[in-house]
């Protein structure tokens, strides 16, 4: 096997035969469930339709949405076709946002109607987002604003021409907590989708043991760089995600037992409320099929870990990285 077709394993598409039926994503509150067919059928669809709209390799897509069922299809649409994709943070006031769609030169924009009234107030230079979706609008989008079932439909779902298909970069904007927050811009890889994995499913697969078999719990927003980078990089190895809409302590123990989840990654804050549980609470689930805890993001305070490693056992890990992707230290 040739090394890009060795590598070509870290994308979806390498697990359908195996997992085709079997969630991708799971959301949750919702209850919605999406296979890995169909998340892979979907992606090629609005793949297809951005490529027809004139989107292609090097330009960029700003997703701004909750945590979504089709957050992370409209992710992998951007990643297998060279497309920059810029999360965008759905808690920032209006000029917030308007600045970093112009900032990033966004080619389009794809958000939801639960987002309809902030994006209502946006006030976006002509030439940026010309290509500007909703999601679950119900053929009533806003003005400018086309419906994303519509633009998607018809396009077809079926596995794209050899050399179509080529490694996409997410683009994070920092905090910006020394000035306006900025753009992390990485260069394209230019290699075949699949073939350039992105740096942390290595780190997921030969560190944390994520597998095929995997159930990986994402707890927080997938705006945030962890959250998406962690959760697509599970899909790519062939592991489920369940994704939470909002965060909550005993939602967090019910579902490790209830979807037999395996892996998961929190912040210190999230082990502070989940420690403020009652002993009757936290006695309440089998946790028992949860392999590795990981924190990070800000320094955990140490009697928080000691209490977490006490309650959980030795699966807590932590690791120190940046958005720039330049390394991480693990321990």
């Amino acid at each position: 096997m040739s090394d890009i077709a060795a590598e070509r394993r870290f994308q979806p598409a390498a697990h359908l035969a195996a997992r085709g039926s079997d969630p991708a994503v799971i959301m949750a509150t919702s209850g919605v469930v999406i296979s890995f067919d169909e998340m892979e059928r979907a992606s090629r669809r609005l793949g297809r339709a951005l490529l027809a709209a004139g989107l292609g390799p090097g330009s960029t897509v700003a997703v701004l949405l909750e945590n979504h069922p089709r957050y992370l299809e409209a992710m992998l649409a951007c990643q297998r076709l060279g497309i920059y994709s810029v999360p965008v943070n759905w808690h920032l006031q209006a000029d917030e946002v308007e600045y970093i769609v112009t900032d990033c030169g966004a080619d389009a924009l794809i958000t939801s109607a639960r987002l309809a009234d902030l994006v209502a107030t946006l006030t976006i230079p002509g030439g940026v987002c010309a290509l500007r979706l909703m999601m679950d609008a119900g053929g009533s989008s806003p003005s400018g604003f086309e419906s994303f079932e519509e633009f998607v439909a018809g396009h077809d779902d079926g596995p794209f021409d050899e050399g179509v298909e080529l490694e996409g970069s997410f683009m994070f904007y920092s905090s910006g907590t020394t000035g306006r927050p900025k753009g992390i811009k990485r260069p394209m890889s230019t290699l075949p989708f699949g073939a350039g994995p992105m740096s942390t499913v290595p780190m997921l697969e030969g560190y944390y043991g994520v597998t095929p078999q995997s159930v990986y719990l994402c707890p927080a927003p997938l705006y945030h760089a962890a959250p998406l980078v962690w959760s697509t990089g599970a899909q790519r190895l062939g592991a489920t995600v369940v994704v939470m809409e909002r965060f909550d302590p005993l939602e967090v123990l019910r579902l490790i037992e209830t979807h037999g989840v395996t892996h998961a990654q929190f912040v210190p804050t999230h082990f502070v409320r989940m420690l403020k549980l009652s002993d009757e609470e936290r006695s309440r689930f089998d946790l028992s099929s949860l392999q590795v805890a990981v924190h990070a993001a800000a320094p955990c305070p140490v009697d928080v870990k000691h209490k977490m490693m006490t309650w959980w056992g030795p699966i807590i890990h932590e690791y120190y990285a940046g958005s720039e992707a330049t390394g991480a230290c693990l321990i």
